[in-house]
């Protein structure tokens, strides 16, 4: 089973993150480079972003696998 997921372009292990955003990033500042994009967040404070729902749906997918709480084979 794989402990790692493709998010952006890195390789993030399973286990180093905590939460996935639901909703895309808005915060208001002219100058963010990050509105739109679903924030997963991981240890010591660290953010990686998915640039699509799709990317942040495959997160949550390989998260669910590799808890047991789907097989990496289900369809959703």
């Amino acid at each position: 089973m794989p402990t790692f997921c493709l998010i952006d372009d890195k390789y993030v292990p399973l286990y180093r993150i905590l939460w996935v955003s639901a909703l895309p990033h808005f915060c208001g500042s002219p100058d963010c480079q990050q509105e739109g994009n679903y924030e997963v967040r991981l240890e010591d404070g660290e953010s990686v972003w998915a640039s699509s729902p799709e990317e942040r749906d495959a997160v949550l997918r390989a998260l669910e696998a590799w808890s047991g709480e789907t097989s990496p084979d289900d369809d959703q």
